[in-house]
Parts: C-alpha cells; sequence; structure tokens
C-alpha cells in the first residue's frame, strides 16, 4: 500500500494521506472546496465566530472537483480513471440540483457509479465533500 500526499491539494485536516494506492485501486480521502495553505473556503461567508451565514454552492463544487483532479494527478492517476464517486451534501434540497448541473459539466466523458448521500454536517465549514476511487494502470 503506498501513501499520496498532494503538494497543492488543500492539506488534510487530520491525520490521513489524500489517498492511498492498493494494487491498481486508488481511494481519496474525503475532499473538500478549501485551497492549500488557507482557512478560507471557496464561495462560504463566516461570521465572526466561525459560523456559516452563506455560501455558493456552485463555488464550492467546482472548487472541490478540482480538488480531487490534483489529488488524482499527484497519484499519477486522470480524471477519466476514477470509477466511483460518493457525494456528500449538508442541503440535498437546495442543492442538488446546481451540484447536479455542475457534475454534469465535470463528467461529460467519463461517468464513474455515484452515490449522493445528505448529511447534518462536514468536519469543517462546508456544504460538499467527495469520496471517490480510481483505477491505476
Amino acid at each position: 500500500m503506498k501513501m499520496i500526499h498532494s503538494e497543492k491539494a488543500p492539506e488534510p485536516v487530520g491525520l490521513y494521506p489524500h489517498a492511498r494506492r492498493v494494487g491498481n485501486l486508488l481511494f481519496l480521502s474525503g475532499v473538500g472546496p478549501r485551497k492549500r495553505g488557507s482557512k478560507e473556503i471557496p464561495g462560504v461567508t463566516l461570521d465572526g465566530n466561525g459560523n456559516v451565514i452563506a455560501y455558493d454552492i456552485e463555488q464550492q463544487c467546482r472548487s472541490v472537483f478540482e480538488n480531487v483532479k490534483l489529488i488524482l494527478e499527484a497519484s499519477g492517476a486522470t480524471w477519466e480513471s476514477l470509477v466511483d464517486v460518493t457525494v456528500f451534501l449538508t442541503n440535498m434540497k437546495n442543492d442538488f440540483p446546481i451540484y447536479n448541473k455542475i457534475y454534469a459539466e465535470y463528467f461529460q466523458t467519463n461517468q464513474p457509479c455515484r452515490t449522493t448521500v445528505e448529511v447534518l454536517s462536514l468536519p469543517t465549514p462546508i456544504a460538499i465533500e467527495l469520496k471517490c476511487i480510481a483505477t491505476m494502470e
């Protein structure tokens, strides 16, 4: 098993690698929309106590997909290598239509299996997180 740490993707919020290769499979840890070297989250406005007062799900989706690409590249995989994507949303009713539209833009040629689940919250003040599996040559 090989652990992968990307120099471009956001730092993990705990003790885990960005990805782990086992045989010809690549398992990505949960990926959110943060940017490397910053605590700010694209599309999120926080109040003085760190509570979310507004967020832009489109901006978060695009940032998450870009972070997944960065981890895949650091692992020697490509976007087309993705075979399974689990998506966690904190507000399915409001965010699913926008997320689904953006997802379709990014997955026009490669269409991995997908599961979308609503969760009460995520570890940081984000509205979306992806858990992905890819194949390796």
